[in-house]
């Protein structure tokens, strides 16, 4: 067996190659690429005879040089740097750091301590793909989320009457007003022709003329006003952001119909979807982010543990605690959290849940989270019998205990 450290940057790798008694074979800088992955190839085949004799380290677990890695047989690990930093301490209470001695530092933490860590998981290229479009999906309501809200806070300098009339500025209603009208002067002579007019283009349907009504009287009410020049400017800002938010909202709509078309045809979607909760935007970013290697995880617990909703013990001498976990996978985690809250009105199971832990004292975070902890295993489970979810299986125990 050979051991290999890997510290990655994005134009070259600081490679480390020793034996199992910590001796260097050898230590090389490669560049990122074909070229690269091809000297390394050449360097490991200089000290080992078959793939499955090299095993690495590396602080990631995605690219394409960590594809090629596990494309060709060799065992790779990914290191949280959160742990490769700990590790760091162990050996040089200076503080002293370099890539060089980061690459010899991963080879000798996989020599000695790779039972404390995971191979890369191996996740087909379906589920790959799920998880990047849930991410790009994710990143972009984000975004629009950041955008909406500048938007906000700039219409309260100026443009008071417009938070009245639209509670989301998101929406197509908001949108095709303020792109039209983007300052209170323009706004409080619209007239409802033009207000309807808006509204179409925004993409409403129904209740236009209703509707309408309402954004008219909400525009013309009385409000502070902000000097002409200085509204000018503001609706300049307002017209650039109205015209942001409403690409994201285009291009939203059309990674999640690829995300949904992505899904669908995974082998897992339809336990996914069993799920109370569980919808195709949801059940993709869950499915995305743990992954469909049926070995990864070894038990519940540890699938749990992945995804930050187990509670986190911490006992010394006559102290204990019991905290949330703070370093978790957030986008998985976020996704959770949302499957919890919309199983509350899905599975009488776990409101009833819900409602227990809420009665002994938990606040509503608390509760969901405990929630979010249980459905996770009950993902585990239907995942590992490939059965779908069954209501009175998931909640008939706690129900008799309960009782």
């Amino acid at each position: 067996m050979i051991f290999v450290g890997d510290d990655w940057a994005e134009s070259h790798h600081d490679v480390y190659v020793m034996d199992g008694t910590g001796k260097r074979l050898a230590a090389r800088r490669l560049p990122e690429g074909l070229s690269g992955i091809r000297q390394l190839h050449e360097l490991l085949a200089e000290h080992a005879e078959e793939p499955e004799q090299v095993v690495i380290g590396i602080e990631t677990d995605r690219g394409l040089w960590v594809g090629a890695l596990t494309a060709v047989g060799y065992q790779v690990y990914a290191v949280n740097p959160l742990a490769v930093a700990r590790y760091r301490d162990r050996h040089h209470v200076s503080g002293a750091k370099s890539d060089a001695s980061d690459a010899k530092l991963l080879a000798d933490l996989v020599r000695t301590d790779r039972h404390n860590h995971r191979p890369i998981a191996g996740d087909s290229a379906e589920a790959e793909a799920i998880k990047v479009l849930a991410r790009a999906h994710q990143s972009l309501i984000w975004a629009r989320n950041r955008h909406t809200n500048a938007l906000r806070n700039a219409l309260l300098e100026y443009y008071p009457a417009a938070l009245t009339a639209f509670e989301d500025l998101a929406h197509g209603d908001a949108l095709g007003v303020l792109g039209r009208a983007p300052t209170p002067e323009l706004g409080a002579h619209l007239d409802l022709a033009a207000i309807q007019s808006a509204l179409k283009r925004g993409g409403r349907k129904r209740n236009i003329a209703a509707r309408a009504r309402q954004i008219r009287a909400a525009l013309r009410s009385e409000q502070l006003a902000a000097p002409a020049t200085v509204a000018a400017a503001f609706a300049a800002t307002t017209r650039a952001a109205v015209a942001i938010i409403t690409e994201l909202n285009r291009q939203i709509a059309e990674l999640e119909t690829s995300l949904g078309e992505h899904f669908e045809t995974h082998p897992d979607a339809d336990i996914y979807r069993s799920l109370p909760g569980l919808g195709v935007v949801l059940g993709a970013r869950v499915l995305g982010e743990f992954g469909d290697d049926p070995n990864r995880y070894t038990d519940a617990k540890s699938r749990r543990n992945y995804a930050g909703t187990s509670p986190l013990t911490i006992a010394s001498g006559r102290k204990r605690a019991v905290l949330a976990r703070h370093v978790r996978n957030r986008r998985l985690y976020d996704a959770i959290d949302q499957w919890a809250f919309t199983a509350l009105t899905k599975s009488p199971g776990a409101r009833a849940f819900y409602d227990q832990r809420r009665a002994t004292g938990d606040l509503h975070h608390q509760a969901l989270r405990a929630l979010g902890n249980r459905l996770v295993g009950i993902l585990h489970g239907c995942l590992r019998h490939r059965t779908l979810y069954d209501e009175h299986t998931a909640w008939a125990h706690r129900s008799s205990v309960a009782a």
